[in-house]
């Protein structure tokens, strides 16, 4: 466990997940995925909005990536990366270098094969019903009887050590 965020490594890296975009959302089933170094992500929220690049860096530990493209100047001079919390971007193209990424890639295409994943619908959709019912629907003939509270336990009274002294 890391003392300095006190969160488990495998945890923090499931915080570096962003959203797809639309065509690898129908490409892949899949909405998210985790973001690496060399991913070409567009930047959707803040200053930098807009704006297109590949991933230089990603900071496990700070939970940020570090984009080309995405700096600022110095007050004394020179440019500093700008982290980015990977909430604000969308992945635009994935680098397939990886053959771990790619094997999961394809179980998730098997697994979520004409599911309606990408899509947004739930696999399992329920009727409309919530469990919200309701008052008229209610059948009142026979309600339920509240639950009655225990009876407090009786504490040993502290006057019977006192009487035997």
């Amino acid at each position: 466990m890391n003392a300095e965020l006190g969160v488990y490594k495998h945890i923090r890296d499931k915080a570096l997940s962003s959203n797809l975009a639309t065509n690898l959302r129908e490409q892949y089933g899949r909405r998210s995925m985790r973001v690496t170094k060399g991913d070409t992500i567009k930047v959707l929220r803040g200053e930098y909005s807009g704006i297109e690049g590949k991933v230089e860096k990603v900071n496990t530990k700070r939970g940020t990536l570090a984009i080309e493209g995405v700096q600022r100047e110095k007050i004394r001079g020179g440019n500093v990366k700008v982290p980015i919390h990977p909430s604000n971007v969308q992945i635009v193209a994935l680098k397939l270098g990886d053959p771990f990424r790619q094997k999961k890639i394809e179980r998730a295409k098997q697994k979520d094969r004409g599911a309606g994943v990408a899509t947004g619908k739930k696999k399992n959709s329920k009727s409309s019903d919530n469990g919200n019912t309701s008052i008229e629907n209610k059948d009142d003939s026979n309600p339920k009887p509240r639950p009655q509270s225990r009876p407090k336990s009786k504490r040993k009274s502290t006057d019977n050590k006192k009487e035997t002294e």
